[in-house]
């Protein structure tokens, strides 16, 4: 007679958000699901949601007793670079100083702790980059990821570093992705003007979070996550005019010296995912993925 044994228990931090949300969709397959909102709750079926404060130490550990985890992957972030410019202080403390602590945590009870960084760690000079190549960031946001990091692996070498391309997608949450706005001014005819000289390899959420629960399972100590296209914010755009069909939408390419924003951008911070394939991830194209959100949204998901 086969003993029925519960699942084991993930807790996934920002469940609210972005990536979050997406996440604890897949991780319901084969976990009992714990995700960490701090004022906005994510009403995911599945999924128990705790209020959290994961700035203050004390709510950390208590967070880890309530649920005692099996594993952790840790997305909740201040992942805006502008707003982490202009708020360094504030910034650093969820971007860095509570990955460490988590790190700590997930090492003092055995546990497997995976942090989502991003690509913005590297400078965009010499792309695309691989796991084995140095960090060097250009911006706050940057500097707080990579020193997280570096500190995590001392504190936990068992830390799993998964670097995050820029995603897109849509959810049912106010914690969408850039791509949401762009629809809705693409639908409405209005002028958009996107960099042709910021390059990246775009990655939907639900690819995203396939990729985090690959990483979870394979442990590799760094992996690039992202999607096959190197692209630039103007030729997304372009795709999503064509997808979409928004004959209507202007859009005019401009470059990062054309806007005054408060962080630095990269040029090219394109992600090599070869060793990602090979270990099984297989993220769609980027018209492959438009076109499922498309279908998605005509659906009303």
């Amino acid at each position: 007679m086969t003993e029925n044994r519960p699942a084991p228990r993930i807790l996934i931090t920002g469940a609210s958000g972005f990536l979050g949300r997406h996440l604890c969709r897949q991780a319901l397959r084969g976990w009992q699901v714990f995700g960490t909102y701090r004022t906005t709750p994510a009403m995911i079926p599945g999924v128990t949601l705790i209020r959290a404060d994961l700035t203050r130490y004390t709510d950390l550990k208590a967070l880890f007793h309530e649920v005692s985890p099996d594993a952790v992957i840790h997305t909740a972030a201040a992942a805006k670079p502008d707003f982490c410019q202009q708020h360094p202080e504030f910034s650093w403390k969820i971007n860095t100083d509570t990955p460490i602590q988590i790190a700590g945590l997930c090492s003092d009870q055995g546990v497997t702790c995976v942090f989502t960084s991003t690509d913005l760690v590297f400078d965009g000079k010499t792309p695309p980059y691989r796991e084995t190549d140095s960090p060097s960031p250009v911006n706050i946001y940057g500097e707080q990821k990579a020193s997280a990091e570096s500190e995590m692996k001392k504190r936990n070498p068992q830390t799993v570093i998964c670097r995050m391309a820029l995603m897109f997608g849509s959810v049912d949450t106010a914690a969408g992705s850039f791509l949401e706005p762009m629809i809705q001014r693409m639908g409405a005819g209005e002028r958009l003007d996107l960099f042709i000289d910021e390059i990246r390899t775009p990655l939907s959420g639900e690819d995203a979070a396939t990729g985090l629960m690959l990483a979870l399972k394979a442990r590799p100590a760094m992996l690039h996550l992202g999607g096959f296209e190197r692209i630039s914010r103007y030729g997304f755009g372009r795709q999503v005019q064509s997808v979409f069909e928004f004959h209507r939408a202007l859009l005019r390419g401009c470059r990062q010296r054309d806007l005054i924003l408060p962080a630095p951008r990269p040029a090219d911070v394109s992600l090599d995912i070869r060793k990602a394939l090979s270990l099984g991830f297989r993220p769609g194209t980027l018209r492959e993925e438009l076109l499922r959100l498309k279908e998605a949204l005509k659906g009303g998901c």
